[in-house]
């Protein structure tokens, strides 16, 4: 779907659902990663996620442009246009756009696992234990400043 379908489809849904025209642009947003769409205030345009589209099909992004519809319909009457506000959520009720959009599954990331470098004192057996390796010959013993040798790293 290209830019300028966009724009029909949103002026069309416009229409059909609010009976009022929606005269600004919309338009996808590439650089959206973890919002269905938004709703530009100082402009009154439209962005949506591509993504989401390209993931979830046409029926998906009806939902956000009805969404975002809302609020750029209130905010143009002066109304309640946040999320948190009475008239924001009638109506999306009234429309049945839905108030959070699909979200896609990212891959978990793998934990690092934590290596732990085991050091002791040569004179009276301190134990030492870093999460970063040390050079023993800068270093001595806190406790009888003995030397330092390296025993074993642990995951």
């Amino acid at each position: 779907m290209t830019d300028e379908q966009l724009q029909e489809l949103v002026e069309q849904l416009s229409n059909e659902y609010f009976n009022r025209p929606f005269v600004h642009k919309a338009y996808f947003n590439s650089r959206l990663k973890t919002t269905g769409g938004r709703y530009l205030l100082s402009s009154h345009n439209i962005e949506l996620n591509k993504k989401l589209y390209d993931h979830f099909g046409l029926q998906e992004l009806k939902g956000i442009i009805l969404h975002e519809l809302c609020h750029y319909h209130l905010h143009i009457l002066g109304m309640g246009y946040k999320h948190r506000d009475a008239d924001f959520r009638n109506l999306l009720k009234k429309v049945g756009a839905p108030r959070f959009c699909s979200t896609i599954e990212q891959p978990t990331k793998q934990l690092k696992k934590k290596v732990v470098h085991m050091y002791s004192c040569v004179s009276c057996g301190q134990i030492y234990r870093r999460k970063k390796k040390m050079d023993v010959k800068r270093y001595s013993c806190s406790i009888c400043q003995g030397k330092i040798k390296f025993l074993r790293s642990e995951i």
